[in-house]
């Protein structure tokens, strides 16, 4: 079996899954992708470049949709390059790195990973009250749908992780939609025997301080940031012997909170409203994965909280190393989590209620260990890459048994640069002219 992933980072979301495949399966594995650093043991890398891209000069609402044609036309010429490569199956992150011309280069059915499906309601737009929705953001948000669409229409079968995800999908194209989460790796992620209270290189926590967690790729108001250390505060005003371990970095990510702050990021324009205990926080920046289980599991305590958005893997993460999560009340992390059962639940804007619940934990944490146990037995049972993978197998190998029709492809492209398709997209855009607007 030959699959041919297709991502414009890497190795994103393709990571355990794809080394796996490669290493253990015996499976040939290529990753066509816009990103030049990094490696995954076994695979073969093919690097490609945006065909040009939106400018200012384009229509806000169409910009995404620009960059999204320039990345697919960027995958279909990066790989006519390479007509050594025959996949058996394409497995494609639509919005970052779109599959919709491969058709014209292989008769492989076509896998896209569908992440989100954009919605004016429901979901963060217009969630938080000091972030007021324009017409224009109204406008822009249904236009975001337009190449997820297109992928929808040109793909054999879709694949999304977590149901929430699949059910902000038009109705019609569920049934195509299969549901498997992508994994945690549970052998890297688990709560270590007798830990140092080691995190980060050289750093340790003092014995006799309760440790709480927040993890995030950036400080943002999407994953509640601000109200992270709002509660913060309210927690070491009451519980002076609490450090607060913070992973991430100080920029802003999938929200435009820039647009309604007069600060450089988040974490600053907070720091100007309010006096906070520094002492109180390591911001420790990324870590690795193992360095990211280690804190996890000497957490007394890991926060996280969300808008109605997609759910982190953090939080699944720190479910694996038992720490007692406390998150926000959303449909996206109830899918996860019951309060009370295998962690705790509270509201995204109440802070004196989520304070009020942590310093409970942080006053008791045996009485909670129990919840910790049934989050880890919960990522066994439903998240787990063992779990996972051997569903995404099953799922692999029925899909690409169905070979797609020939003469999608018929006359298009005799070979690598000719043709009537050949000719007309290199009109398209030029090679090499970035598009520098979102």
């Amino acid at each position: 079996m030959h699959l041919l992933f297709v991502h414009q980072n890497f190795p994103a979301q393709f990571r355990y899954i794809a080394a796996k495949l490669a290493n253990e399966l015996g499976w040939r594995c290529t990753f066509v992708t816009e990103r030049a650093e990094g490696t995954l043991p076994g695979v073969e890398k093919v690097l490609y470049q945006a065909q040009g891209g939106a400018t200012l000069s384009n229509h806000v609402c169409t910009r995404n949709f620009e960059n999204a044609v320039a990345h697919a036309h960027g995958v279909y010429e990066a790989m006519k390059a390479r007509p050594d490569i025959q996949p058996d199956l394409i497995i494609a992150h639509t919005g970052f790195g779109s599959s919709l011309f491969l058709p014209y280069l292989y008769d492989a059915p076509i896998i896209n990973f569908l992440e989100y499906f954009y919605s004016p309601v429901g979901q963060d737009l217009g969630y938080r009250p000091d972030q007021p929705v324009t017409e224009l953001d109204l406008l822009r948000i249904k236009t975001k749908n337009a190449m997820i669409l297109l992928d929808l229409e040109n793909c054999d079968r879709g694949w999304t992780p977590t149901y929430y995800q699949r059910d902000y999908f038009p109705q019609v194209y569920r049934d195509k939609i299969e549901v498997i989460f992508d994994g945690i790796e549970t052998e890297v992620y688990h709560r270590k025997e007798n830990p140092q209270r080691r995190i980060g290189e050289g750093q340790y926590v003092e014995p006799g301080r309760r440790i709480v967690t927040y993890v995030a790729r950036g400080f943002e108001m999407i994953r509640g940031f601000d109200i992270f250390m709002k509660v913060a505060k309210r927690i070491y005003e009451q519980f002076p012997e609490v450090v607060f371990v913070v992973v991430g970095t100080d920029r802003v990510h999938y929200g435009g909170d820039l647009k309604y702050i007069q600060a450089k990021s988040l974490r600053e324009h907070l720091l100007a409203q309010e006096t906070y205990d520094l002492s109180k926080f390591r911001f420790v920046g990324f870590v690795p994965q193992e360095t990211l289980a280690e804190i996890l599991s000497i957490s007394d305590l890991h926060i996280y909280l969300t808008q109605p958005f997609i759910t982190s893997w953090s939080m699944v993460n720190a479910m694996a190393c038992e720490a007692v999560v406390l998150a926000s009340d959303q449909v996206c992390v109830r899918e996860y989590i019951q309060h009370g059962k295998n962690g705790l639940l509270g509201d995204f804007f109440d802070i004196e209620g989520l304070a009020r619940q942590a310093i409970e934990v942080l006053n008791d944490p045996p009485a909670y260990r129990p919840l910790a146990e049934a989050a880890r037995r919960t990522v066994e049972e439903k998240y787990s890459l063992q779990v996972a993978l051997p569903r995404l197998i099953e799922f692999f190998e029925q899909v690409a048994a169905r070979k797609r029709e020939p003469s999608v492809r018929a006359n298009l492209l005799v070979r690598p640069g000719t043709g009537p398709l050949a000719s007309a997209l290199k009109g398209a855009a030029q090679p090499g002219a970035q598009g520098v607007a979102e």
